[in-house]
């Protein structure tokens, strides 16, 4: 299957190597990757800070950058859902209503499009440790991720996949969130981190890069022994 790459902001600023393992992934999937150099952002930040101009502005760069006879794979279930949900309140009744439909419709997160497209969840990925899977909000609540990650991470030789207590809860990251409510973020932060630390675990995996950051803050001041890992990062590893 030939897959388009969409490569989130923070991944692209922080952890480029992501990147490069999200197509090592799916390379060992089957798939031929395209990547466009062009592409940039999808909107969400603008988005969720109220400035619906710029974020359409943004959202229409994108549309006019994609090949919809591609199926677009996203590092990161926010971007996903910004597309698959938020567009709608961007995009409706405009030029580009049937462009972002079409769009929506092949737009799939790392995880899902590997189990749910693919039907892959063994890819002989080899890490030795114990993790414990964070569910990002975007990927709990608006794209209905839980399982698939779960199931990748259970195939990995050599990983012990724990549960924290309360995993349905925010990290407090929430884009601009940490920024306006910064004391309220970093309390919720806390609080997901102690649950993480319960376990015992080395790793702390999640689909959305933006949410590992914001507890690595914590993690580094505290200088705690536990990596946040990308899901591309642990699926990539042994390969």
């Amino acid at each position: 299957m030939k897959v388009d790459l969409f490569i989130p902001c923070f991944v692209d600023q922080f952890k480029p190597e992501t990147a490069f393992n999200m197509i090592k992934v799916l390379e060992k999937a089957g798939c031929k990757v395209t990547y466009n150099l062009e592409q940039t952002c999808c909107g969400l930040p603008a988005f969720n800070a109220g400035h619906w101009e710029d974020a359409r502005e943004v959202g229409e760069k994108l549309l006019n950058e994609v090949s919809l006879d591609k199926t677009m794979v996203c590092g990161a279930a926010s971007c996903t859902a910004m597309i698959r949900n938020s567009y709608d309140l961007l995009f409706q009744n405009s030029s580009y209503h049937n462009k972002y439909r079409q769009l929506q419709k092949k737009s799939f997160e790392l995880s899902e499009f590997l189990v749910d497209v693919l039907k892959v969840e063994s890819l002989g990925s080899v890490l030795k440790g114990k993790a414990v899977y964070m569910d990002s909000c975007h990927a709990l609540n608006h794209c209905h991720i839980k399982e698939q990650p779960r199931k990748l991470l259970k195939q990995v030789e050599g990983l012990e996949l724990l549960e924290m207590p309360f995993p349905e809860e925010c990290c407090g990251f929430g884009g601009m969130f940490s920024v306006n409510f910064e004391p309220l973020s970093i309390e919720m932060a806390q609080q997901k981190l102690d649950n993480v630390l319960s376990t015992g675990a080395q790793y702390l995996v999640s689909t959305d890069y933006s949410c590992l950051l914001h507890l690595d803050g914590l993690i580094k001041k505290q200088n705690l022994n536990i990596q946040i890992l990308h899901l591309a990062d642990v699926l990539a590893s042994g390969l």
